[in-house]
Order: structure tokens, then sequence, then C-alpha cells
């Protein structure tokens, strides 16, 4: 790899400076800050009602922080009108939720290619695009996700996370419904994907074994992001 790609991939696609935010009498977060890099992933642990899953929707706008900034791809979307931030959620970032939330009576091509047509990208390329993609991630043709298991869901919906070639990848507990062999093939699958597209990964979970493989473990508590060491618990 050149150096003009090695800087690329080196470049912030998510920068979180000062972020604070409340709950009524509560604060959420006490300036917050994180740098998240193409070609990196990082595991954000925690508490139950620690905020992981409120952190995710500050960075994909769906809540407006108190304080601080969010950029995505060097776009600051704090503050950002509806449209733009829509346009710039299709096509800079992708969502992988636990439960996958496939719509159930369509296949799982069709599923893939909505979250590119949604984005206004050409119907032809879009159907090629999401066959590859599912192609690659090993899911097999079926006529409504719901014939699809646990894990041929989630590889779906990974493949719709990436249709549209996201600079940053969210996941919110991406394994936490599926069973312990399942969730280790998903995870290896899902932490490969960073170098593979060049994309930074930010994963919420509880899980401490899912957590250990990214470049970075996090841990919120407190309101506060506090590195863990490698080797040590989440």
């Amino acid at each position: 790899m050149g150096t003009a790609q090695n800087a690329e991939i080196r470049q912030p696609v998510l920068e979180i400076q000062g972020l604070t935010h409340s709950l009524g009498a509560r604060e959420l977060f006490t300036d917050l800050s994180l740098t998240l890099r193409a070609g990196e992933s990082v595991a954000v642990t925690g508490p139950s009602g620690s905020g992981k899953s409120t952190l995710l929707s500050c960075v994909l706008g769906l809540i407006r922080p108190t304080a601080g900034s969010v950029k995505v791809k060097g776009t600051e979307i704090v503050g950002l009108r509806p449209g733009r931030l829509a346009a710039l959620r299709a096509q800079a970032v992708g969502m992988v939720f636990q439960f996958g939330e496939l719509l159930p009576e369509l296949s799982p091509l069709d599923n893939v290619m909505l979250a590119a047509l949604l984005a206004r990208t050409n119907s032809h390329g879009a159907r090629d695009r999401a066959q590859e993609l599912l192609d690659d991630l090993g899911v097999p043709q079926a006529e409504t996700s719901d014939e699809l298991s646990g894990g041929e869901r989630q590889r779906a919906a990974v493949a719709r996370a990436l249709i549209n070639e996201p600079a940053l990848l969210l996941a919110d507990e991406p394994t936490g419904a599926l069973d312990t062999e399942t969730r280790d093939r998903t995870a290896e699958l899902l932490f490969g994907l960073p170098r593979r597209h060049a994309c930074g990964l930010l994963v919420v979970t509880h899980d401490p074994g899912i957590a250990a493989r990214a470049d970075r473990t996090l841990r919120l508590e407190a309101g506060m992001l506090k590195a863990i060491p490698s080797g040590a618990s989440a």
C-alpha cells in the first residue's frame, strides 16, 4: 500500500470533543472526547445505563448533546440541518443493530439494496454491489429474510451497513442475540472490516470477549471514557 493510501486510512472519521449531555438532573457525559480513524476499531463497554447507546445516538445526530462537538468525516453534525444530516448518515455512516433489524418480508438482497436506494445510489449498481457483499459475507439466497438463521441475518445486516461504502461503521451490541459459535464468527467478520473496507468501526458491547478484539477498548463510566489496557477485563 502506498504512502497516499496509508495517509487516507489514518484520517479521522469520527471526532468527538468536549461532549456533555444531561438527562434531567443527571449528567450522562462530562467533557467526553474520542477520535476514531479509518482502518481502526474501538469498542466501548460499561455498565447498563452508563450511556453507551446514547453515545451512538449522539454520533448519529439523533440526540443533540448539551455541549460539545461531533464530527463525522470532518463534518460537524451538532446543529446540522435535518436534510443534510440525513444525507450524511446515508452516505458516510453504516449501522449494525443487535437484532439485525431487517425487513422480514423482503429478501436479503432487497434489504441491502434498499439502503442504497434510500441514499439515491444507482439502482443497477446497487443490485450488483449488494449481491457481491452478500456473497462475500456468505449470506445464502432466500425469498425472505425470515428464512435466514440469526447469524445469516446479522451478516446481511453487515452487508446493508456496508452498501454505501461508509467511512464510519457503528455497531450496537451486534453479537448480543447470537449463540457462542455464531457470535465468534460474527465478531471476527466485524473486526476485520476496518482494514478491508478502510472504514472506522465503533462497537458498543457488554461482552468483554468481543471488546477485546478491538484495536482499542474504552470503558464508559461516570460520564468519562477510560482506556482499558490490553489483556485487562472490560
